[in-house]
């Protein structure tokens, strides 16, 4: 086998930026090296969205032996703030990433890019232009209409450079002057047009104080950051594509050290959800929701408060994979790994969200006993734990039905039903109160079913979870569900995205449920699968010693796990 079918048998089974990737290693393209960053804007707090592109950008450069930089790309002080940077380190080492000593900013690099833009401007490949912004848009043109050049555009080198170091000494008013590149008026690609490359912007940044008063654009600070730190992939989303003319101009019309390949690829859109860090940030000012960390968020923090495993994300990450077109991705597909991930490694516990109290009048009143049930099914290690049961229980209100309709085979007058880990019982009797609300069921049980099961072979039908009503923890248990209504909510435009599209139901509290009593010690975070109900968390934020609070992280119920199922069986049958 030869060099060539060696590589194809390498990266056939790639998505295209891996393969891209891996024949530039075999041709030794960059010495063989692969370097790559993950470069956000310190300007809010990370969303599921960067997820994806963490686990590219840092999965990449492990898969090559490669290197993967942490960059702020920090050039709008006006929206940035200490507390970002903060949450989006926190964030990408919760995903499982280390940049190791790799950690980097824009703003460190502003001398440097200042020296760049004063080459361009000696090159004549850069002018001051004193137009206003609104003019600047009208002089750019259409799509369908070339643009005009500025009246300044043929200022000397030396006007040019007086006017620059002016710009920077912090004499002239914001607006009244920018630095923009010479490129061409006329170009179809209206990103060409003469873009901007600085402004000023007389506000203090969260690194270099009041030192600068003109910043960088992005596109012209982004390439050139990447060359400077030796970047060999600039990996970035679709909407990067138009831009990437300019970046290439940059990097060949200034003294770079090198010159990355920028990569484009679709970036993440997901059901029922926005990502747009713009609205995002609407959501939080105006209250819609309790800040950056609500379980309700799309944000990585949110995430994670909700009770989100990383693993779970990472493998979201790699099952959607890498597409060259954007598309909607199913949020299904999302709670489908959480649940994947936490079936595995979640204890199970009982607990009972609306509780309707059960007396069991053959049971003694002052004897409790211990009983086995499982931590994990899916886990032979998990072992088992000790459950109390006693006279007065706790069931699920809906779990009983007065008049039982059909298929319905939970408890009911006369019927006899298995709590989980424990004994059969039968319901004697219903106790109402004056507005005729059931408050409370008489039942006995048979003492020979302990465990669960019945000596003489009977059978029943319905199996509820249950708990202790002297033993049980009382809590609060927050249910959450999806934020929007439409499963496309950016097809709303404006502030009706907020105004008609938020579900109302996207947070339920339920107060006074009461869980085992193992979870009154529980850590902040720790994640259980409430039998029949769900998989929750203990919230990292509100939950003390003095008041148990717990996320539902999802609900047990799978539709994408039948699809996949379904589209296996298909295949087989297929075959």
């Amino acid at each position: 086998m030869d060099h060539k079918q060696k590589t194809e048998q390498k990266t056939e089974s790639l998505d295209f930026i891996r393969t891209r990737i891996a024949e530039d290693v075999a041709q030794n393209k960059n010495n063989g090296s692969v370097h790559t960053r993950f470069p956000p804007e310190p300007n809010g707090y990370l969303h599921i969205g960067h997820a994806k592109s963490i686990c590219l950008n840092f999965g990449v450069a492990k898969e090559f032996n490669g290197k993967c930089n942490l960059r702020f790309d920090d050039t709008n002080p006006a929206k940035e703030e200490v507390e970002y940077v903060q949450s989006i380190q926190e964030d990408v080492h919760w995903l499982g990433y280390d940049w190791e000593d790799r950690i980097f900013y824009t703003s460190g690099y502003f001398e440097k890019l200042y020296e760049f833009a004063v080459e361009l401007i000696r090159k004549g490949f850069a002018y001051v232009d004193s137009l206003s912004a609104e003019e600047i848009r009208e002089y750019r043109g259409t799509l369908t209409e070339p643009g005009r050049e500025s009246p300044y555009r043929n200022r000397s080198v030396a006007e040019n450079l007086d006017l620059f170091e002016r710009m920077r000494a912090g004499e002239f008013t914001g607006g009244t002057h920018v630095l923009r590149a010479k490129i061409d008026m006329a170009s179809p690609n209206i990103v060409m047009r003469d873009p901007t490359l600085y402004r000023i912007r007389k506000a203090t940044h969260h690194r270099t104080g009041d030192a600068w008063c003109i910043y960088p654009m992005y596109d012209f600070a982004h390439c050139l950051s990447d060359a400077i730190e030796g970047i060999t992939h600039s990996l970035c989303t679709l909407e990067f594509e138009n831009n990437r003319p300019l970046y290439d101009w940059v990097l060949d019309h200034v003294s770079a050290p090198c010159h990355p390949q920028q990569i484009e690829f679709a970036r993440l859109n997901l059901s029922y959800t926005i990502l747009s860090k713009r609205k995002l940030l609407k959501l939080v000012e105006d209250g819609y929701v309790s800040g950056w960390d609500d379980p309700r968020m799309p944000t990585i923090s949110g995430m994670r408060r909700r009770g989100f495993t990383p693993q779970s994300i990472r493998n979201f990450c790699v099952r959607i994979g890498v597409a060259k077109f954007n598309s909607i991705v199913d949020i299904e597909l999302l709670e489908h790994s959480i649940r994947e991930d936490l079936n595995k490694r979640a204890p199970r516990v009982m607990g009972v969200l609306q509780p309707l109290r059960v007396v069991i009048e053959n049971y003694s009143a002052d004897k409790t006993e211990y009983l086995n049930a499982v931590n994990n099914p899916e886990d032979p290690d998990a072992g088992t734990r000790q459950v109390p049961f006693s006279r007065i229980l706790y069931i699920e209100k809906e779990d009983f039905r007065e008049e039982p309709p059909k298929k319905f085979f939970r408890l009911a007058p006369g019927r006899e039903v298995r709590l989980r880990y424990a004994y059969f019982i039968t319901c004697t009797d219903v106790i109402k109160d004056e507005q005729g609300n059931v408050v409370e069921l008489r039942c006995t049980y048979d003492p020979q079913t302990r465990g669960g099961d019945s000596p003489d072979g009977r059978k029943v039908k319905g199996t509820l979870h249950w708990v202790s009503a002297a033993h049980a923890v009382t809590a609060e248990v927050r249910l959450y569900d999806r934020l929007f209504l439409k499963r496309n909510p950016d097809e709303v435009n404006g502030n009706e995205i907020f105004a008609v599209n938020l579900n109302p139901d996207s947070l339920v509290t339920l107060q006074n449920c009461r869980v085992e009593p193992g979870l009154k010690n529980a850590a902040p975070g720790e994640i259980f699968q409430f039998e029949r109900k769900g998989y929750f968390c203990i919230d990292t934020k509100d939950s003390s010693m003095e008041k148990l609070v717990v996320n539902r992280t999802v609900s047990l119920r799978d539709s994408w796990a039948k699809i996949e199922k379904a589209g296996e069986q298909k295949e087989k049958s297929t075959k």
